[in-house]
């Protein structure tokens, strides 16, 4: 507890009774002890937390007086870079059904699945001081220690791979004016089974200009080295940190969720989890695709066209071509009309066209209410 509340003391730039005042609300100490740096260890395993606690770090230490390492794990989740599509990127009805979040990170990348069986390490730094290179050194360094016999390597990608080929960690970062932040995932024990189910698109016929992901074969660190534990990795990250860098930190376990520490955080956790956020940050994007309509009574089949344009999230504009033996154009074009304005959520645009469905009770009802669900399978 002792070593807990001093390290909030740094974090707020106190010393004693008194308070640095060096521009931001709360500055990083500046002192001779800044040569120590900082590793922490977050107890949450939400991951708007964790991510709210990078910004948090990123906005109020000062990072050109001391370096910190993030240790940190989360619930199973979904992590987007911050300019990708979230419909293009992974699963989202399984995503739902298995409980499993989304969330956008702030810096750029890939998508990658976090459970508690990925460990996430942030390197926080000036941004004179930003080397990736440098950073992955103490990942590949901490585990040849640990296991000489493992052909660890990283790339020029800043991707480490296991053997020349399975990919056991991804690199994303953040510069700022002054700071720089870079984070990057090692997979010791992560679910194999979910990260394949949930990494793949939603939403077919996607055209868009967003960030796409590499997708690359991946391994645990544990199916080729299961005497490994958990905690024995992680000591010998903390220990290689301090040795590439000088530093001389012990590990210091800190709760994002705690106000008194991090004003703020919460603030900053909230923006993430929203909608606004996660979907509506997606670059404009366009979807073309065919949907396949049945009618079982009397039993038959039709494709119609489908063509939207998606802007911050929202539906933009909607051209449906659905043959007018179907069903009439007029039912068709309302249908596109509704849609225009609402957020491409199957959610959103389900209350949006129960009151169309609703008024239509005639002869053409059922085939337009399985026009409004194919409508919606799309959106995930």
């Amino acid at each position: 507890m002792l070593q807990l509340r001093r390290t909030l003391a740094l974090l707020r730039g106190e010393t004693g009774n008194q308070r640095a005042r060096t521009g931001s609300t709360f500055p990083f100490l500046n002192s001779t002890d800044a040569s120590s740096g900082l590793v922490l260890q977050s107890q949450s395993t939400d991951v708007y937390q964790n991510l709210a606690l990078e910004d948090w770090i990123d906005a109020h230490v000062d990072l050109q007086q001391r370096g910190i390492l993030l240790l940190w794990r989360n619930r199973p989740a979904v992590v987007i870079g911050r300019h990708q599509n979230p419909w293009s990127e992974c699963n989202l009805p399984a995503m739902r059904e298995m409980g499993i979040a989304l969330a956008r990170r702030r810096s750029g990348g890939g998508t990658v699945f976090h459970d508690h069986g990925n460990l996430n390490m942030t390197f926080f730094a000036s941004k004179k001081a930003y080397d990736r290179k440098r950073n992955l050194k103490v990942v590949t360094e901490a585990l040849r220690r640990l296991r000489p016999n493992l052909d660890i390597q990283a790339t020029d990608r800043f991707d480490i791979l296991l053997k020349g080929h399975y990919k056991i960690s991804g690199t994303a970062s953040r510069l700022s004016r002054k700071s720089s932040y870079h984070h990057c995932t090692l997979l010791y024990s992560a679910d194999r089974s979910a990260l394949s189910t949930v990494l793949r698109p939603s939403c077919p016929g996607i055209q868009s200009n967003a960030t796409p992901s590499v997708p690359s074969p991946v391994a645990n660190l544990i199916d080729h080295a299961p005497s490994l534990a958990l905690e024995e990795l992680l000591e010998a990250l903390v220990q290689q940190y301090n040795t590439e860098f000088g530093f001389s930190s012990a590990c210091t376990l800190v709760d994002p969720s705690d106000e008194s520490a991090f004003p703020g955080v919460g603030t900053m956790a909230t923006e993430l989890r929203s909608w606004d956020w996660t979907f509506g940050r997606t670059p404009k994007f366009r979807v073309e695709t065919l949907l396949e309509l049945r009618d079982e009574q009397p039993p038959a089949r039709c494709s119609a066209q489908l063509q939207v344009e998606v802007k911050a999230g929202q539906v933009e504009s909607c051209r449906l071509d659905v043959p007018a033996s179907w069903i009439p154009l007029r039912l068709s074009g309302q249908l596109s009309d509704v849609l225009v304005g609402e957020r491409f959520c199957p959610h959103r645009a389900a209350a949006a066209v129960a009151a169309m469905l609703r008024s239509e009770r005639g002869q053409f009802h059922s085939r337009l209410h399985n026009l409004c669900e194919a409508v919606l399978a799309v959106m995930g």
